[in-house]
């Protein structure tokens, strides 16, 4: 009797032991899993032009939403006695505009409209995307054909045109303009989602839950979406780029955010007809959406190699 205690004894502590070595091990490794968010984080980290991407995007949103307190002139203040003023002119760092509004300050105070809509616009196209692309791909034959064919209608026109016909529909502001963009890219990421799916639902962990008896929304959702969403996170990490340059070029068509709101699309439009007397009205904005542009870009190539799998540390 007391063999088979001490023995239950020692088992107990076998297995106690294992579990504290197999939580230590995890512990060690966490982060260096290909495809997982740490990981992706580590190579980011340690990806300098990434991290003057990040570096740029947050001084941006600190900036944007701070510009309040740091700015010495309102974005919508008006004086006339300086307008198309120069650089430096008058305590103007960036100069003024033709209505002699602080660029500087517009241009800050535009960056919370075109960051942001480049953000949630991308987010609102995979949050549509992901699902058709999942249930066309997993799913086959009919459904499979009516979500293409439909999805085919909508990459059938330029995104940017699309995006024009909807914001038409629609109508102009900020909202609308998040709707019109995120509908407009909805059909590539349900696409390259589908491709995913197709590959990924004939692995054999997903025979296994088939087996178990998980139902089909569980199958889709814990176990063959997060092991095809990898191409679409570098997609996203793109898009926002894509979006917010987009968003300017609405703005720019009148078809974004209305003045006297500011945002770099639209200070373009009112500027373009001096760019060669005063061109500092039109270079100035410019800088801003390429530095965006550029800076989401670098992010996203950095995503892009973290989850290569040829590509290693």
């Amino acid at each position: 009797m007391a063999e088979v205690k001490n023995t239950t004894i020692n088992t107990e502590i076998d297995i106690e032991a294992l579990m504290a070595e197999e939580k230590r091990e995890r512990k060690a490794n966490r982060g260096k899993k290909p495809g997982s968010f740490l990981y992706i984080c580590r190579r980011v980290w340690h990806t300098p032009t990434a991290m003057v991407g990040v570096g740029i995007i947050v001084i941006m949103y600190i900036l944007s939403y701070s510009s309040p307190f740091i700015c010495k002139f309102p974005f919508a203040k008006v004086d006339i006695m300086h307008k198309y003023a120069l650089p430096g002119v008058a305590g103007h760092l960036l100069g003024c505009d033709e209505l002699g509004r602080d660029i500087l300050s517009r241009c800050l105070y535009g960056a919370r409209y075109t960051m942001s809509i480049g953000i949630f616009s991308t987010a609102f196209t995979q949050v549509l995307a992901i699902p058709l692309g999942a249930i066309a791909g997993f799913f086959g034959g009919i459904v499979d054909t009516l979500i293409m064919r439909f999805l085919d209608v909508f990459q059938a026109f330029p995104q940017i045109l699309l995006a024009i016909a909807i914001a038409c529909v629609l109508g102009i502001g900020f909202n609308k303009i998040i709707i019109a963009l995120g509908i407009s890219g909805i059909a590539g990421s349900a696409r390259m989602m589908r491709a995913q799916i197709l590959s990924v639902r004939e692995q054999e962990y997903v025979e296994a839950a088939t087996s178990i008896g998980c139902s089909t929304p569980r199958i889709i959702a814990k176990h063959i979406v997060p092991n095809a969403i990898s191409p679409l996170i570098i997609t996203m990490a793109m898009g926002v780029a894509g979006a917010g340059l987009a968003a300017s070029s609405l703005s720019f068509l009148g078809f974004g955010v209305q003045p006297p709101n500011p945002e770099w699309g639209n200070m373009l439009a009112n500027a373009r007809n001096y760019v060669r007397d005063y061109p500092h009205m039109v270079v100035i904005p410019g800088i801003f959406i390429m530095a965006t542009v550029l800076s989401y870009n670098m992010i996203g190539d950095a995503v892009r190699d973290a989850l290569d799998p040829r590509l290693k540390d």
